[in-house]
């Protein structure tokens, strides 16, 4: 899953692990159900990191696998090519029906990682891609990842840290004043919510390159990334507004960059 649609800010002092910002899982649901018939066409950052993931859990001979924020279902699939029984879970009901079209998995859940509905020790393998970031508190959902895995068990997850899609929210600062991006945990509080378990972490950077900034939107727009505006500038049209964040982004090279600081986790069930 995907990274821009704004949180609205609450108050209150940083924790670690916590996005301070109130999610609204719902609007997040509704953006990635619309975005199921064309997401696998634009997922080019999720088949990266996805494939890293399943590279991760290659040797593990458990057989029951829970794909947490399953997507359209794409790597459900690519589980059960590797004879596992998968779970699909997903908080968008529109992206859990893709799925099921697709028959990428055994079964399928509408559910939130921060409360996952399934009994203590249900599977072997935990995988979520880019799921977690859209989670309000990250010890509670990486805790339900956990208690659903059996001892022997692994959970495989990768995130978005702090500096992701940082040159776009420069851009937007300059044209309204606002980052129109998320804010995203520092690789400091995913490693801290990943204290109470025996963990690994793998920092890395990824950078993609666009002809114009219309493309780099239409990146977004296609995997589910909507933003969702607090109102509109008085006087600028969409194309406007596009014209004006590409005057005021940063090019390489004549090319529009965008960064993702990724975070790839494996957590080992004792």
């Amino acid at each position: 899953m995907a990274f821009v649609i704004e949180n609205q800010y609450s108050a209150g002092a940083e924790q670690p692990g916590v996005n301070n910002t109130t999610i609204n899982k719902p609007a997040i649901a509704a953006a990635f159900s619309r975005a199921a018939g064309s997401y696998d066409t634009a997922a080019d950052l999720q088949r990266k990191t996805g494939n890293t993931l399943l590279a991760l859990g290659a040797q593990h001979a458990g057989v029951a696998v829970l794909d947490a924020g399953c997507g359209t279902g794409y790597f459900s699939h690519r589980w059960r090519e590797r004879g596992k029984q998968v779970i699909a879970l997903d908080l968008a009901a529109g992206m859990l029906e893709h799925a099921r079209q697709q028959q990428a998995a055994d079964d399928y859940l509408l559910g939130d990682i921060e409360s996952i509905p399934l009994a203590n020790q249900s599977v072997d393998i935990c995988f979520s891609n880019l799921a977690v970031q859209w989670c309000a508190d990250l010890p509670v959902a990486l805790a339900q990842l956990y208690r659903v895995t059996r001892p022997g068990g692994i959970i495989l997850f990768s995130t978005l840290a702090q500096g992701s899609l940082d040159e776009l929210g420069r851009a937007w600062q300059q044209v309204d004043g606002k980052r129109h991006v998320n804010d995203f945990l520092s690789f400091q509080q995913i490693s801290a919510a990943c204290q109470p378990f025996r963990h690994r972490l793998t920092p890395q950077l990824y950078q993609q390159q666009f002809p114009d900034v219309i493309a780099l939107m239409r990146s977004l727009q296609g995997i589910g990334a909507t933003h969702l505006h607090q109102g509109r500038e008085a006087g600028l049209s969409g194309r406007q507004r596009l014209m004006a964040l590409q005057r005021a982004y940063s090019t390489q090279s004549g090319s529009y960059p965008l960064s993702y600081h990724l975070v790839y986790g494996v957590i080992y069930r004792d």
